[in-house]
C-alpha cells in the first residue's frame, strides 16, 4: 500500500531495514520440520499393531505357512502405503495453509507506506495497522484513533482491550498483554476497531507470542490415550498368542508322548494354530477400540 505519510514519520530506510533483517533474523516463529515420506514410514513402522502383524507374518513364514504370511504382509504393506499417501498429502496442505496464513504488514520506510510480508518486519519499523488486520510484531503505539485489539490468542480473554498512544518515554518492554489503555500492541493480536501507527519493539522469538512458542516447544510430547491402549492390547495378545502356542505344544506332548518325540512339522502346525487364535482377535479388538473412540 504505497502512499505519502505525515512528515514526522520517516521510518527506517530500506538499507537499514535490510541490514537489521540480516542481523536479527526474520520475523517468524520456528516451524516444525516437514515430515518426509521416510520419516512417515518410520513412524508407521513403530505402530504396535502394525509391528504385531509384521512379526506374525515372519512367524508364519518361519513355520512354513507361506499363504498366511504373504496375506499378512500384503495387508500390512497396503496399510503402510495408504498411511504414507494420506500423511504426505496432509503435509502439503499444511504447508500451503502456512503460506496463505502468513500475515502482511503495512510499514513506513523512507517516508512512504509499503506493504511487505510479515516475516520482513524488523525492530524499529513503523507499522500502520487498521481494523481487521493481524498485528505482525510487538510494537509501541505512537498514534491511535479509537483503537481496540483482541488479544485472546495471548490472554484467553475474548473482550477486546483499548489501546492509547504512548508517552515519549513510556517503554513497552516487559509489559504483559491484556491491560486497558496500554500503548502496547502484541504480535498475533487482531485489530477489531480503529487505526494506529506503531513502532516495532520485538519480532520473532523476542515477541510475546514467540516466548510462548519457546515454552511450548520445551514440553515433552506424550502418547495419546488411544496409543497407550493400543500398545497395551498388542502386548496382551502377543503374550496370549505365545502362551497358547506353548500350551498347545505342552498338552500335545503330555497326551501324545514326550516333547522330544514331537515331529518338527507337528510343532510348526501347533504354533501356527496359536497364531491363528491370537492375531485376528487382536486386530478385531484394536479396530473396535478405534471405532468406539470415533463415536
Amino acid at each position: 500500500m504505497p502512499g505519502p505519510v505525515p512528515e514526522k514519520y520517516e521510518g527506517l530506510s530500506e538499507q537499514a531495514a535490510a541490514a537489521r533483517l540480516l542481523s536479527e533474523g526474520p520475523n517468524a516463529l520456528p516451524a516444525a520440520e516437514s515430515r518426509t515420506a521416510v520419516t512417515i514410514l518410520l513412524e508407521v513402522l513403530r505402530e504396535p499393531m502394525l509391528a504385531f502383524l509384521l512379526v506374525g507374518g515372519f512367524l508364519y513364514l518361519a513355520l512354513g505357512d507361506w499363504k498366511e504370511g504373504l496375506i499378512l504382509f500384503v495387508f500390512a504393506m497396503f496399510s503402510i502405503g495408504v498411511t504414507i499417501l494420506q500423511e504426505t498429502r496432509t503435509e502439503r496442505v499444511l504447508q500451503s495453509l502456512r503460506a496463505l496464513s502468513s500475515p502482511r504488514a503495512v510499514v513506513i520506510r523512507d517516508g512512504q507506506r509499503r506493504r511487505i510480508a510479515g516475516i520482513e518486519v524488523v525492530r524499529g519499523d513503523l507499522m500502520v495497522v487498521s481494523e481487521g488486520e493481524r498485528v505482525p510484531a510487538d510494537a509501541k503505539v505512537l498514534e491511535a484513533h479509537d483503537l481496540l485489539a483482541d488479544e485472546s490468542l495471548l490472554t484467553g480473554e475474548s473482550v477486546p482491550v483499548r489501546k492509547t498512544a504512548a508517552d515519549p518515554d513510556q517503554p513497552c518492554e516487559g509489559t504483559p498483554p491484556g491491560g486497558e489503555d496500554l500503548p502496547c500492541l502484541f504480535s498475533g493480536s487482531l485489530v477489531v476497531r480503529g487505526t494506529a501507527i506503531a513502532e516495532v519493539t520485538a519480532t520473532g522469538l523476542r515477541s510475546a507470542i514467540g516466548k510462548i512458542g519457546v515454552s511450548l516447544g520445551e514440553v515433552e510430547r506424550e502418547p495419546s490415550r488411544l496409543q497407550r491402549q493400543t500398545a497395551r492390547v498388542v502386548r496382551i495378545f502377543a503374550l496370549v498368542g505365545a502362551a497358547v502356542s506353548l500350551l498347545t505344544v505342552l498338552l500335545y506332548a503330555a497326551t501324545r508322548g514326550r516333547p522330544g518325540d514331537l515331529a518338527p512339522d507337528v510343532v510348526r502346525a501347533l504354533y501356527a494354530r496359536g497364531l491363528y487364535l491370537s492375531i485376528p482377535r487382536a486386530d478385531e479388538h484394536v479396530e473396535a477400540m478405534r471405532l468406539r473412540r470415533k463415536r
